[in-house]
C-alpha cells in the first residue's frame, strides 16, 4: 500500500539550536544566509521561518515582496502584522536606496580619456606588459577590472575567450580593453592591431561590445585608443 508522505512545518525558532537560529546566523554572516534566513529574522516570533515560506510563496521573489505596500503584506500573509511588514518594506527600500547609492558611485565610462583617467597612472607604474579589461553595465558604469594578462599581449599569446570570461560571468554588456608599453611609447604595434580586430569580431558573437582598446605609455598623461584611430575597430 502506498504511504501518503505529509507536509513538515518548519521548526520553531525557539526550538533550534542557537547557532541554527536565523537571527544568529545572521548576525555571524549575513552574506552565507539563504532567503528565507533573511526574511525570517526581518519577521521575528516563533514561527519566523513558517511565516518567512509563505511570504517568499505569496509573491513569489523580493523583487514582488518589495512592490506591495505594507497592508498589502501585512493582509496577505497570515503571521504577519502591520509593524512587521513596515519593516520589511523599510528594508527592501533600503537595500533599493544602497543599490542607487553603489551604482551612481561608480565611474561612468563614456569616451576613451574616461576609460584612461581610470587605469593609466596604474597601468604607467608597470615593469612588465599587461592587459586589463575593464567590464561596463548597461549605463556605461564600471562593473570590475579584470586583470588579465602580464607579460606579452601579442596576438600568439592572448586567448579571446579569455578577454571574455569575466565579461559573461558579471554579465557585463560592453567592456573596454587596456594594455600599457613599459617602453613608453603608446603606439599601438601590428600586433596590438591584429589583437583587437580578433576581440571585437568576439565581441559581436557574443553581442558583448567592445567599447575602445587603450594602450598606456610610461608617461601617466600619454595613451593611444585604437577606436579613435579605427584600428582593428573597421
Amino acid at each position: 500500500m502506498k504511504q501518503l508522505a505529509f507536509y513538515q512545518s518548519p521548526p520553531r525558532a525557539d526550538a533550534l539550536p542557537l547557532r541554527e537560529r536565523p537571527v544568529h546566523r545572521v548576525a555571524e554572516a549575513p552574506t552565507a544566509c539563504n532567503v528565507i534566513e533573511l526574511l525570517s529574522a526581518l519577521v521575528g516570533g516563533p514561527r519566523q521561518i513558517e511565516t518567512a515560506e509563505a511570504l517568499l510563496a505569496r509573491y513569489g521573489s523580493l523583487r514582488a515582496i518589495r512592490m506591495a505596500s505594507a497592508s498589502e503584506i501585512a493582509a496577505s500573509v497570515h503571521g504577519i502584522g502591520q509593524q512587521t511588514a513596515a519593516r520589511l518594506v523599510s528594508a527592501l527600500e533600503l537595500g533599493r536606496r544602497l543599490a542607487v547609492e553603489v551604482e551612481d558611485e561608480r565611474p561612468l565610462i563614456h569616451s576613451p580619456a574616461d576609460a584612461a583617467n581610470l587605469i593609466q597612472y596604474d597601468m604607467s607604474l608597470l615593469e612588465q606588459e599587461e592587459m586589463w579589461v575593464l567590464l561596463l553595465n548597461t549605463r556605461n558604469r564600471l562593473i570590475e577590472i579584470d586583470k588579465l594578462y602580464r607579460g606579452s599581449t601579442n596576438s600568439s599569446q592572448v586567448r579571446v575567450g579569455e578577454v571574455f570570461k569575466a565579461a559573461i560571468r558579471r554579465n557585463a554588456t560592453s567592456i573596454v580593453v587596456a594594455h600599457c608599453h613599459p617602453s613608453g611609447d603608446p603606439t599601438p604595434s601590428p600586433d596590438d592591431v591584429a589583437v583587437t580586430r580578433a576581440i571585437v569580431q568576439a565581441g559581436k558573437t557574443l553581442d558583448i561590445d567592445v567599447l575602445d582598446h587603450i594602450v598606456c605609455g610610461r608617461n601617466p598623461t600619454r595613451y593611444v585608443s585604437l577606436k579613435e584611430r579605427g584600428l582593428g575597430f573597421s
